[in-house]
């Protein structure tokens, strides 16, 4: 910049002193040389001179403008790097002057909502904090519950017929024998109940794990503590976004504990697969079966897999019947990339008695 501007300062002096020169010749003002050494030598030291003002002036003139650009630049890389305790100084009344009062407008209001940003970064990790706590509470409540409907029930259902077969042991023979089976029936639906809510007590999501490889160790747990033959069939090859992995993965877990409490099934099969473009997951179990409008003990668990599905886009569907086993169809659509949905992402739920 500076060499451009000392060009076009000397130019620009040469271009008036010629203009000067012929003016003054113009009107008798210039005597002829005496000769031509005379003429050389005088024009040759004007011109020197003319040519050395010029670029005096313009290597002042920009060194004042490139001075004042370089302190404007200084301010814009530090605001690029983030730091706006910088302040902008003050660089003149002309336009690059302006300019800096307008880059030092634009750095307080950027530090303004760098401020707000942190402040809704903070509020947000707090109330996450809370919803999390939140939902544990509300997890530790309904295990409570569950605990004092179910499982304490059983065990005072238990401890009521122990102390009656104390007493009729001696009397009634047979009937102390009924009451024996009875307590072991009863401690078998016990110790299902307290398998289901251990199941519920496994971390909600999946832990950086794929939804099949998470399946596949849950499938797996449960076989070795459940006298139920499991099977299982995934596609190792599916991805999904993360909260639909943990919806399906929250859906199993529903179905399993729900098998477990009630369908007193020796069979349970699973299968996770992608035809086309969508996502199903099966779950099937050789069980009881029930009338799904007049079982009520069952709703809650079902309710939750509706709502679940719903929040993901899917369609979920309930086959079964009272001695036919029970059978949970999930649909999930898989979005495109541009956002748009491959195939009918409705969240209709259909029930059906087998």
């Amino acid at each position: 910049m500076i060499w451009r501007s000392m060009g076009e300062s000397i130019l620009l002096s040469l271009f008036l002193f010629g203009t000067i020169i012929y003016i003054l010749n113009y009107y008798g003002y210039i005597r002829p040389f005496a000769n031509w050494r005379e003429g050389v030598l005088i024009s040759l030291l004007l011109i020197g001179v003319v040519v050395v003002l010029g670029g005096a002036f313009g290597f002042w003139s920009s060194s004042r403008t490139t001075r004042r650009l370089e302190q404007l630049q200084d301010a814009m890389l530090h605001l690029e790097k983030g730091n706006l305790s910088r302040p902008i100084p003050d660089l003149g009344q002309d336009e690059i002057g302006r300019i800096g009062e307008q880059l030092g407008r634009i750095s307080t209001r950027w530090e303004e909502q760098v401020s707000s940003l942190q402040r809704l970064s903070t509020n947000n990790a707090e109330l996450a904090e809370k919803a999390r706590l939140s939902a544990v509470v509300e997890e530790r409540q309904r295990l409570a519950r569950e605990l004092h409907d179910a499982v304490s029930q059983q065990l005072f259902a238990i401890s009521m017929t122990a102390t009656a077969v104390g007493r009729t042991l001696d009397k009634d023979f047979d009937k102390a024998k009924r009451q024996i089976a009875l307590i072991e029936e009863m401690s078998s639906v016990a110790q299902s109940e307290m398998r289901a809510l251990l199941l519920h007590l496994r971390p909600v999501h999946l832990e950086g794990k794929r939804l099949s490889q998470g399946l596949r160790e849950l499938l797996q747990e449960l076989q070795a503590k459940v006298p139920i033959e499991i099977t299982w069939d995934m596609d190792e090859t599916i991805r999904l976004p993360k909260g639909i992995e943990d919806h399906l993965f929250r859906i199993v877990q529903e179905a399993l504990s729900n098998t477990l409490r009630h369908s007193k099934a020796t069979l349970l099969e699973l299968k996770l697969q992608r035809p086309s473009d969508n996502v199903r997951l099966s779950v099937r179990d050789n069980g009881v079966g029930f009338e799904l409008d007049e079982n009520k003990h069952a709703s809650y668990g079902i309710q939750s897999m509706k709502e679940r599905v719903n929040e993901i886009g899917g369609a979920i569907q309930f086959v079964t019947a009272p001695g036919k086993g029970t059978r949970i169809e999930i649909r999930v659509p898989i979005l495109t990339e541009d956002g748009g949905e491959t195939t009918d992402g409705s969240g209709n739920q259909g029930v059906v008695g087998g």
